[in-house]
């Protein structure tokens, strides 16, 4: 799951964050503290960690700074604004405040509206983006800019990817053995083991 599907920005393992100067998208303290919020409902704390001891908040405020293009942005910070309004539209109530039921309850929501409209946006950048090449005559897709994915999905990502890159998930989540031995395609699976960081 974590390593199948495209990550948002994910152009920064290759490239490295841009270095270009850019105005900053303006994620407040409080965004942090939600953004904390959304991501231990993602991963809760149960006997290991959950997203909120790594602080996924700052996280997420770096590479949406650091790494997202400014559409992507734009799509996050509107995020922002966008589930604490779904959230107030289904449980009358800031997401901060709801108890953990209504917060999954909402992120199952938005899970099921993430995947119809990315599979609508997929479907409008594939054409527009052969209809650019053709009308450009290039050959690089990596310049065409098309619609963002949702916003939820941004935010799940980023959870999955600051959470099992961290010391905490790779250490206390996942098994973590700083120098592998040789690879065994035959070694046992014994149900309930934790999956291999390394």
């Amino acid at each position: 799951m974590i390593t199948g599907s495209a990550v948002v920005g994910g152009e920064l393992f290759l490239t490295g964050c841009k270095t270009d100067p850019k105005p900053e998208p303006g994620i407040t303290v409080f965004n942090i503290a939600l953004l904390d919020e959304v991501g231990e409902t993602i991963i809760p704390a149960t006997t290991t960690p959950g997203a909120k001891a790594i602080k996924i908040g700052e996280f997420m405020k770096l590479i949406v700074t650091d790494c997202y293009t400014e559409s992507q942005q734009s799509a996050f910070m509107q995020g922002i604004l966008d589930l604490e309004s779904s959230c107030e539209k289904m449980h009358g109530k800031a997401f901060i405040l709801c108890d953990p039921v209504q917060r999954k309850d909402l992120l199952i929501g938005l899970e099921r509206e993430a995947k119809s409209q990315n599979s609508i946006n997929r479907i409008i950048n594939k054409v527009a983006e052969r209809v650019e090449n053709i009308s450009q005559k290039r050959d690089d897709p990596s310049e065409f800019s098309g619609l963002p994915i949702h916003y939820y999905t941004m935010m799940k990502q980023l959870t999955l990817l600051g959470f099992f890159t961290s010391e905490t998930g790779m250490t206390e989540t996942l098994r973590h053995v700083p120098v592998p031995g040789r690879y065994d395609g035959a070694m046992p699976y014994v149900k309930g083991d934790k999956a291999w960081a390394t």
